[in-house]
């Protein structure tokens, strides 16, 4: 029997987003099964001027390698319209994103880990840098641990400057 790895993902979606964002989670679902999906939070865009975003993060339970599983989320976004080669901070339709997968830790490129394509850290930087992308995954995961900290996900959110970036929970029906 193959190994399942726990893999936590973000998503974001700044044109059609609902659709999008609804889009994106039919795709995970129908690909990983179960999806543990946290409050869909709405934010103003970082890093440019744009349209709001909304952002999400969602958690599965996966036997596909990592490599596997970026070259899904690759076709995932490409079949919704994403431009590959947009500027990093743009508008986008959809955005998925691989946070963690299991308790890897380190550059793909650099061999840490293995089985990847190059230009992947794990655990993904934005975690400790976004609140779009933080706030979601302590909702979702509390007491989960960040490996590099060495804190918990709801410790590292206490401690984050709330008031850098603004966001707030929608109501999203999904499912």
């Amino acid at each position: 029997m193959a190994m399942t790895h726990q893999l936590t993902l973000s998503l974001g979606s700044n044109e059609g987003a609902k659709r999008n964002i609804a889009n994106a989670l039919d795709s995970l679902r129908a690909q990983f099964g179960e999806l543990r999906v946290s409050s869909v939070y709405e934010s103003e865009a970082v890093g440019f001027d744009g349209d709001n975003f909304l952002n999400l993060v969602v958690a599965v339970e996966t036997t596909l390698s990592l490599a596997l599983v970026q070259e899904f989320l690759k076709h995932l976004e490409v079949s919704q319209g994403r431009d590959r080669g947009q500027v990093k901070f743009s508008s986008r339709p959809i955005d998925v994103d691989i946070l963690t997968y299991e308790a890897l830790e380190g550059p793909a490129d650099g061999g840490a880990v293995a089985g990847a394509a190059a230009g992947i850290v794990l655990p993904r930087p934005e975690i400790t840098e976004n609140a779009y992308v933080l706030l979601p995954l302590a909702e979702l995961l509390p007491e989960q641990i960040h490996a590099p900290s060495q804190k918990s996900y709801a410790q590292l959110w206490a401690e984050y400057d709330q008031a850098s970036q603004r966001l707030w929970p929608i109501p999203f029906d999904w499912a």
